[in-house]
């Protein structure tokens, strides 16, 4: 169920967060996941910060976490950072890990230390918990960063596995979790999209991280 849906759920339909996407254009977004269209296409690559487009289309697979970041820094500051700015700062962290021409991460402990030492923002890694935790962690911090699989776009699918990629949840509670996805395919299933917490946690690979104190 999307937040556009008109089945009630409990949580708000709308965040409030701004949302944006890790290919940077979000209506190109079924094209590439569909294999319509490359990441040679995208016209709008330089918003990335990135210097060329061949670093747009190095990175752009591997950088929805740090979409999620963006999305959090506009939400708290109302400042706009380009996604491959945030993560050219976070390499000194080892927030991602270049293996040959593979790049590994985020890795979430070096990512904690980066926005907090860089950017002021209270964080903490979290792991072994359930979908229904995640409420509890939102009532002491204002977003958690949560791994899931990227199928998740699909929510009646049966996933292959759990984690892989990064969506921010902005809202949860006992029965539904509401959250931005980086790499969704269309506006339902990019913006404030609301899922039960049972469908939910059959993406969910239990880790995540909280960021940005409610008591801040």
């Amino acid at each position: 169920m999307s937040a556009n849906s008109a089945n009630p759920h409990p949580l708000s339909p709308l965040s409030g967060i701004p949302y944006f996407s890790q290919w940077e254009d979000p209506t190109c977004a079924a094209g590439i996941i569909s294999g319509d269209i490359t990441l040679s296409d995208i016209r709008l690559w330089h918003q990335s910060g990135a210097a060329s487009q061949e670093e747009f289309i190095e990175w752009a697979n591997h950088v929805c976490g740090m979409c999620c970041l963006k999305m959090v820094l506009a939400a708290v500051s109302g400042t706009v950072v380009p996604i491959l700015k945030l993560t050219q700062r976070s390499l000194a962290y080892g927030a991602y890990i270049r293996e040959g021409k593979n790049i590994k991460g985020l890795i979430y402990a070096p990512f904690v230390d980066y926005v907090s030492q860089e950017l002021g923002l209270a964080a903490q890694v979290k792991v072994d918990i359930s979908a229904q935790d995640i409420g509890s962690q939102l009532d002491l911090h204002r977003f958690f960063i949560a791994s899931v699989h990227p199928s998740i776009r699909i929510p009646e699918s049966v996933p292959p596995g759990k984690g892989g990629h990064l969506v921010l949840v902005t809202q949860a509670d006992a029965g539904f979790v509401t959250f931005h996805n980086p790499s969704g395919h269309d506006i339902t299933t990019q913006q404030d999209v609301t899922l039960s917490v049972e469908t939910f946690a059959r993406f969910f690979a239990g880790r995540g991280i909280a960021l940005v104190s409610n008591s801040d």
